[in-house]
């Protein structure tokens, strides 16, 4: 009436609620980080021991083959399965097949048939292929934008204790057994009761829908999605400027796996420093990623900045860590092994290789967080993520099935050396370019404000939802 002022609507304040909750993005992505503890980080592990703790490689090369020539496949289409299948279901029926690849390793211990290792392997490259394409998009997508590579370094530390605790199961296993012989059943075992472990911890993973940020938004607010759907959209990736960029750094991600691991560890070093080694090249993981980590979410106010630093530090960090990996090679090749060394009764002369297959390490986690916070930043939807990660983890299978078979063709180690410098090396340059045109410095721009209830909280609340479709990729 008349003079009557009325009183501005005043929208209502969340407070922040506690990141431990079960529904957070910092408990789920730990949860997923443990899952892959489990499973993955335990493969690495037994694979970090070179031809999957066997004296003869052929067989660990061969089911590492079918590994990844199923995975680059289930990769790809991993994504939009995620999507359709939601969690559960996704990460139980891939977690499972770890404990079968495990299990064809103690059975090859005592019957020598490659057939069910080889199997295991095709069988294990699915499971894989729809285990990273969901925690691609849980690592990528739930935490808060500002954040994302902290978050990253939070899953790659926790994956790789899993290593860390799969190196040290067959070093103490095998302690007294310094001369070149295959694991023991009990190693295999361990691993099995590891990764059925993460099996059933899979489950405690709640869909991008129940998870609440600390300021009230969620990652998702679609409920699922259909194969018509996830068909079209995949297979629009392979057009996707931005995926192109991606595929270098890709397929360099995890091509130098069989030359470390075989080639470096698997030649350099007996049975029960193998195992010591394998503790260390995933403990330099957790350094790395925290490390690069640091720099991407805190370096800079800007955030292309940060990603320009990032890649300049990796990449010359790379260059001086390849180097030493030359001068290591040079005085050794596959028809001029080198004698083994041993941590105890080698003395100096293992200080050398140590400290590189450590550096190896290190490296490896700061290339891949570095590549998957890029990825981060090119959308902030669970569903859009999940595709664009499950891409880039199939193209990184296609190349690791390459780099495996190379390996079993007998290569010549110093090619290998190159070939893997070569690939990582070229990726910078793409991811400059993709940090240049496809990522902003601001945020508003991918998530838009829509009224919802959040079931935690008796009152309507107004929360930031991220629409399904690829925003936040003009530049400034």
């Amino acid at each position: 009436m008349g003079g009557q002022e009325v009183a501005p609507k005043q929208e209502l304040v969340i407070p922040k609620q506690s990141k431990f909750r079960y529904n957070s993005p910092f408990t789920q992505v730990t949860l997923i980080g443990l899952v892959c503890f489990c499973c993955p980080g335990m493969y690495q592990a037994l694979s970090g021991m070179g031809g999957g703790g066997q004296v003869d490689p052929t067989a660990a090369n061969n089911a590492n083959t079918a590994i990844y020539t199923t995975f680059a496949v289930f990769g790809v289409l991993g994504g939009g399965i995620y999507n359709v299948l939601g969690p559960h279901l996704t990460l139980l029926s891939g977690c499972s097949t770890y404990v079968l690849y495990a299990g064809s390793f103690l059975y090859y211990n005592h019957h020598h048939h490659q057939a069910f290792a080889i199997t295991a392997g095709a069988i294990l490259g699915i499971g894989a292929g729809l285990l990273w394409a969901a925690q691609g998009a849980i690592m990528t997508s739930y935490p808060p934008v500002p954040r994302k590579g902290l978050y990253i370094s939070l899953f790659w530390s926790t994956f790789s204790m899993g290593g860390v605790i799969g190196g040290l199961i067959p070093f103490v296993l095998n302690y007294d057994r310094n001369k070149a012989v295959s694991v023991s059943d009990a190693t295999y075992i361990g691993f099995m009761c590891f990764m059925s472990a993460g099996t059933l911890l899979s489950l405690a993973i709640l869909p991008p829908t129940k998870v609440v940020r600390e300021d009230g938004s969620r990652c998702s607010n679609i409920e699922y999605s259909s194969v018509w759907v996830e068909a079209v959209e995949i297979s629009k990736l392979f057009l996707n400027w931005k995926m192109l960029l991606i595929v270098p750094g890709a397929w360099a991600s995890n091509f130098f796996y069989s030359y470390q691991f075989n080639n470096v560890n698997g030649v350099l070093f007996n049975l029960r420093t193998k195992g010591l080694n394998s503790l260390f090249y995933w403990g330099a993981q957790i350094l790395g990623s925290f490390g690069i980590g640091y720099v991407l979410d805190f370096s800079f106010e800007s955030r292309r900045k940060r990603g320009f630093v990032g890649i300049a530090i990796v990449a010359l960090l790379s260059s001086v860590i390849w180097s030493g990996g030359l001068a290591n090679q040079l005085n050794y090749s596959r028809t001029d092994p080198p004698k083994r060394l041993d941590f105890k009764e080698s003395g100096s002369s293992f200080a050398g290789p140590f400290v590189l297959y450590f550096c190896y390490g290190l490296l490896d986690a700061m290339f891949q967080s570095l590549v998957y916070w890029v990825i981060g930043t090119l959308a902030d939807d669970s569903e859009t993520l999940s595709r664009y990660t499950g891409f880039y983890k199939g193209v990184q299978s296609a190349g690791a099935a390459v780099a495996w078979q190379m390996d079993t063709l007998k290569v010549s180690l110093l090619s290998e050396l190159v070939v893997n410098w070569g690939l990582m090396t070229l990726s910078y340059p793409f991811l400059i370019v993709l940090v240049y045109f496809a990522m902003t410095d601001q945020t508003e721009n991918m998530e838009e404000t829509t009224k919802a209830t959040d079931p935690s909280l008796d009152n309507s609340i107004h929360v930031r939802s991220c629409p399904n479709k690829d925003q936040g990729s003009s530049y400034l």
